[in-house]
């Protein structure tokens, strides 16, 4: 069963996705996905998946210089 995470992020740009895209590529399992919404005021970050766990989403983002909560 697919889990669905989703965060508020300090993403504001495309060439920022492109920078976190091999990791985020890297992380998600092979079946998941992710997607930035950089048009909302909050640039969520939308990662469907079978295995990972919402810390480890925002630590990657985190370790990369970008503010990213998880919303429930």
């Amino acid at each position: 069963m697919m889990t669905v995470h989703v965060f508020k992020t300090s993403v504001k740009r495309k060439g920022e996705v492109k920078q976190l895209r091999p990791w985020l590529n890297r992380l998600v399992d092979t079946n998941g996905c992710w997607n930035f919404d950089l048009e909302d005021c909050d640039n969520i970050l939308r990662v469907e998946t079978k295995n990972l766990k919402a810390t480890i989403i925002s630590t990657l983002l985190q370790n990369n210089g970008f503010h990213c909560e998880e919303l429930h």
